[in-house]
């Protein structure tokens, strides 16, 4: 059957009027109070303890995910190397640590996602790397950079107090740690924080359950490569059906007597086309190859369409065009329109092509434009709902309704399963008491209270009255499809300030408040496209669940232009040389 455009608008506002909700990211728990059990590691051995550190440092960096490690990494390169990484799980890795459920993968290509293979000459095994070899890359840039030394794991900030006398922050730390530093780079990151939905009694549920962040394979069996052996027999319930569940169902599928999927909005699922690497041609790479691929890649999924499509994979294809630009010109408008419903209706087709039953198939189509939610791409989530014992529990847009001691409850009926999966995601909220502290600037005032109107920053970098305190984070900062581009470009930027700073003997650093100002201007000419674009989606985490329709939502908005166009922002303030918005304190 085919749909018009007309159709397809109409369809669109009804699909998000069924989802709006007035409590918006509060329908979200965190795993505190009767949660914390969701929130263990299960990957270490219960019982660590170590002696507490005292020690003097130049730079604290809080998080050891990617950002962090590129931070650590940069810090050496320039000849710092009295610094401290505190990081909540055992070892390197951010979400790659977390993120160790069956089937799960970068979702971005390999040779443009992990960092710095240029200089290490690590080649994926494929096109699309598994979870465990990121993790392994990851601690072998821990090793090659010996950031081990500087490591504090199993550990998190109890507080970080700025000293006005000293000039310095005081950090204390869960293991009793006292750290005294000149520097602290907060790159916590966006997705180790994981949310359970809120949904009415999640606590009376008596079977196994987690998060998909915290998978338990002694329950499971199996591992992230093999077959789920202890599930044979067993009735499993995943709630969610973004990127994870994406990645999960077809494994789960595989190892369960019945799967029920549990779905409130439908994933846009495109073809991926996994494949090995081709060791000849990743041999014959030149030296700088990775950049240039890292910039062509963000060029294609910002809809700048360069000459040449070097990654050339759906992610390019299906971003080729920038379908959010905003323009006064209805014919221009209207084109956009066109390509935005032309690449859905591809979408919705293949799902029609790949699922047999036709309701099964209806219900697991998406109707949302393009740049909604991040697009999925899979080529073995689809035909799993092909198998006699997978079942689609679709809530019509409302979620499930409640949870009793033996599972969902979907439409007044309840699901009983033995296992249930929470496949919901991370909290990506604009305020660093999310990452378990708060920091106090300037006479003991906090984060959240200088945020409390909403953030200001300099680049999302820097904040008025919190000296020294640089930020890795999408709040004000850059956003894009390959994350790890961002986390680059401004890991670099940030070891350039304590560097210079270190060198120019400046004992204080921080944005002035018309500086702030100027860059939240940036931020807001950037947004007018995008914006008007979100308002007309499904609630997700890219909208904030359709509640950021006030000034201090909008204050929490990242970049929206491209992560290069990003970066030049931050390569101009430096190479200018002048400090640009900035006060700075100079020893006596």
């Amino acid at each position: 059957m085919t749909t018009s455009i007309e159709e397809a608008r109409q369809k669109y506002a009804e699909e998000r009027e069924k989802r709006l909700r007035s409590d918006g990211t509060a329908q979200y728990s965190a795993l505190a109070g009767m949660y914390e059990e969701f929130n263990r590691d299960p990957y270490v051995e219960p019982g660590f303890t170590r002696d507490p550190e005292i020690a003097d440092v130049d730079a604290v960096i809080v998080g050891g995910g990617f950002g962090g490690m590129l931070e650590a990494a940069n810090l050496r390169k320039l000849g710092v190397d009295n610094f401290r990484i505190i990081e909540k799980g055992g070892d390197f890795g951010g979400t790659w640590y977390w993120n160790r459920y069956p089937g799960a993968m970068c979702d971005v290509e390999s040779y443009v996602y992990l960092p710095m293979l240029g200089e290490t000459g690590f080649m994926p095994t494929n096109r699309y790397a598994l979870a465990p070899e990121i993790f392994a890359y990851c601690q072998q840039l821990g090793r090659r950079f010996d950031m081990y030394e500087n490591a504090l794991f199993q550990t998190e900030i109890k507080d970080m107090v700025w000293n006005e006398k000293t000039e310095r922050w005081t950090v204390t730390t869960t293991r009793d740690d006292v750290l005294s530093t000149k520097f602290i780079v907060v790159a916590g990151g966006v997705l180790h924080k994981a949310k359970l939905p809120g949904i009415p009694g999640i606590e009376n549920y008596k079977g196994k359950s987690f998060h998909t962040s915290r998978w338990d394979y002694e329950f499971t069996g199996g591992s992230p490569s093999e077959l789920m052996d202890k599930l044979k027999g067993k009735r499993v319930g995943i709630i969610g059906t973004g990127a994870t569940a994406v990645q999960v169902v077809p494994r789960l599928a595989e190892a369960a007597e019945e799967l029920f999927v549990f779905q409130r909005t439908p994933a846009f699922v495109g073809y991926r086309g996994q494949a090995p690497t081709d060791e000849n041609w990743f041999k014959s790479l030149k030296p700088g190859w990775q950049g240039e691929r890292i910039k062509n890649f963000t060029r294609a999924v910002c809809g700048q369409q360069p000459e040449e499509n070097m990654v050339g994979d759906e992610w390019t294809n299906v971003m080729w065009t920038d379908t959010t630009k905003y323009t006064e010109d209805p014919a221009e408008a209207a084109e956009l329109e066109r390509i935005d419903f032309e690449i859905m209706e591809a979408v919705r087709a293949r799902i029609g092509e790949s699922v047999d039953d036709p309701e099964t198939a209806e219900k697991l189509k998406p109707w949302y434009g393009v740049r909604c939610k991040r697009p999925c791409f899979h080529d073995e989530y689809l035909p799993a709902f092909n198998r006699p014992n997978v079942h689609l529990i679709d809530t019509n847009g409302k979620g499930v309704e409640r949870i009793t001691e033996n599972g969902p409850v979907v439409d007044g009926v309840e699901y009983p399963v033995d296992l249930l999966i929470y496949a919901s995601g991370f909290d990506v909220a604009a305020t660093y008491d999310r990452l378990g502290f708060d920091p106090k600037g300037r006479n003991g005032v906090s984060m959240t209270q200088s945020w409390g109107e909403g953030p200001h920053t300099m680049h999302g970098v820097m904040t008025r009255d919190f000296p020294n305190l640089l930020m890795i984070s999408t709040v004000q900062g850059g956003f894009g499809t390959n994350f790890v581009h961002y986390l680059t470009e401004t890991s670099k930027h940030c070891a350039h300030i304590i560097r210079m700073c270190l060198d120019d003997g400046i004992t204080q650093i921080e944005p002035s408040a018309d500086a702030e100002e100027d860059w939240f201007n940036v931020l807001m000419s950037k947004v007018m496209g995008v914006g008007m674009y979100n308002a007309s989606c499904t609630p997700g985490y890219l909208n904030r669940e359709q509640s950021a329709g006030d000034m201090k939502g909008a204050r929490g908005a990242s970049f929206m232009g491209s992560v290069e166009e990003y970066a030049d922002h931050l390569i101009a303030w430096r190479e200018a040389g002048e400090l640009t918005g900035v006060v700075v304190t100079k020893a006596n």
